[in-house]
């Protein structure tokens, strides 16, 4: 497999302080990567790095060209794609609408796939992305009368609809309850296996350790750890860094967090 995303020495200062700090990170062709730490750990500022809304030192390449100096649209038209924490969608616009403005992108599309030297598996068309988030059903609906669930789905998809070569998703089951939470863990699974390259943030750690092929844990802005679910779940470093502790009961927890969680994903 090849790097969809590589980083090297990335780092992003905010004053004095170092909100992300000598990170490397790759992500290969396909895979779910999963990127998770305390809050203030840096995960979010990483994302804001790589798609270009902040300054960083260090170097950021897509698909093996580097995108030092490009803004963010330049690298969206490269295949970088992300959503955010809140989901903003136009409430005067339905479901289906609300994903079209994602395609709007013709240019971009071709490049895309140029880039990826195949078509995107994602989707180049609406129908698509609402058929592999199984929101057909929704699809004419209003975004005032979408469950929080439903509403993240669909920024899922808008995202998706542009074709990227690597999604972007930050804290995408933050607020969901325990079944909205499962069943977007499902969805994200399918995107990565139909071929999308998946950056994903999250709080949800039962949903990160099911889902992902790969994570990496930051913590003050450094990597402490990386690995495979199972090597990451019982590196005491982690524990200590997400639990406060690094204890046997601490480890016992984050073990069951993966064992019960349930996802129908990977385990």
């Amino acid at each position: 497999m090849s790097d969809v995303l590589a980083t090297a020495g990335l780092s992003v200062r905010f004053g004095g302080v170092h909100a992300v700090e000598d990170v490397d990170l790759a992500v290969d062709d396909g895979q779910l990567v999963g990127l998770i730490g305390p809050n203030g750990a840096g995960k979010t500022t990483f994302i804001d790095a790589i798609t270009g809304f902040v300054r960083y030192s260090g170097r950021v390449e897509l698909d093996g060209r580097d995108l030092t100096g490009l803004p963010p649209h330049a690298r969206a038209q490269r295949g970088l794609a992300r959503t955010w924490q809140s989901t903003e969608l136009f409430d005067d616009l339905t479901v289906r609408e609300n994903i079209e403005v994602g395609a709007e992108r013709p240019s971009f599309l071709a490049l895309a796939a140029e880039l990826a030297g195949r078509r995107s598996p994602a989707g180049e068309a609406p129908d698509e992305a609402l058929e592999l988030l199984d929101l057909h059903g929704i699809a004419d609906a209003m975004p005032a009368e979408l469950t929080q669930g439903q509403r993240k789905l669909v920024g899922v998809a808008r995202a998706i609809a542009m074709g990227p070569r690597l999604l972007c998703l930050d804290e995408p089951a933050a607020g969901l309850d325990t079944r909205e939470s499962e069943d977007l863990g499902q969805r994200l699974r399918q995107i990565a296996d139909a071929g999308t390259t998946t950056l994903l943030i999250d709080h949800d750690m039962g949903l990160v350790l099911t889902i992902c092929d790969q994570i990496v844990v930051l913590e003050f802005g450094r990597v402490i750890a990386s690995g495979s679910p199972e090597e990451v779940r019982r590196d005491a470093r982690v524990v200590e860094a997400y639990l406060g502790g690094a204890s046997g009961q601490a480890t016992e927890v984050v073990a069951a967090e993966h064992d019960d969680a349930g996802r129908g994903g990977r385990t």
